[in-house]
């Protein structure tokens, strides 16, 4: 007799923040910088980050962090200039 274990994946809700790794140059946040010394804020080591967020599905939270480093080093950051963090919490419908 077979015992059919019916596996099912769930949704999780993933939230990966990039930013420019340190040392590279960032006009956006120089440029942020800049323009708030022009309104008499005076800010210092301004940066700048991107956040992505999606809901996917997978067997665990483990499986669902892995595919997300697979889609930042694939697609969504260049490894070469960015870092990124990600944090994977279970999707509430």
């Amino acid at each position: 007799m077979y015992c059919n274990l019916l596996v099912m994946d769930m949704k999780y809700h993933a939230k990966v923040n990039i930013s420019l790794k340190k040392g590279m140059l960032n006009p956006e946040a120089s440029t942020i910088q800049r323009a708030l010394a022009l309104l008499d804020y005076h800010v210092e080591s301004a940066s700048t980050s991107e956040t992505v967020e999606f809901v996917l599905e997978a067997e665990d939270p483990d499986v669902a962090h892995q595919q997300v480093v697979e889609m930042c080093e694939r697609l969504l950051c260049n490894p070469i200039i960015h870092d990124y963090q990600i944090q994977i919490n279970p999707a509430g419908d």
